[in-house]
């Protein structure tokens, strides 16, 4: 391509079909990092529940021994 050319390409209209295409390929992305957030969030849950259960059973333990 010459100069000219790629000149206009960068000032060109983008068609109905062009800016569809874009607006698709964000949504994807945005879903994709929502559901990564989703995911970071659920696994947090999950090590929450498990270091509770666990401290549970060590204190009542400690307690045990204390008596």
């Amino acid at each position: 391509m010459n100069f000219y050319t790629e000149l206009k390409q960068v000032f060109k209209i983008p068609t109905p079909m062009e800016v569809a295409a874009t607006q698709l390929a964000t949504a994807e992305l945005e879903l994709l990092k929502a559901e990564t957030g989703v995911e970071f969030a659920s696994s947090l849950v999950t090590f929450n529940k498990n270091q509770i259960k666990r401290l549970k059973i060590y204190i009542t333990a400690k307690a045990l021994e204390s008596e």
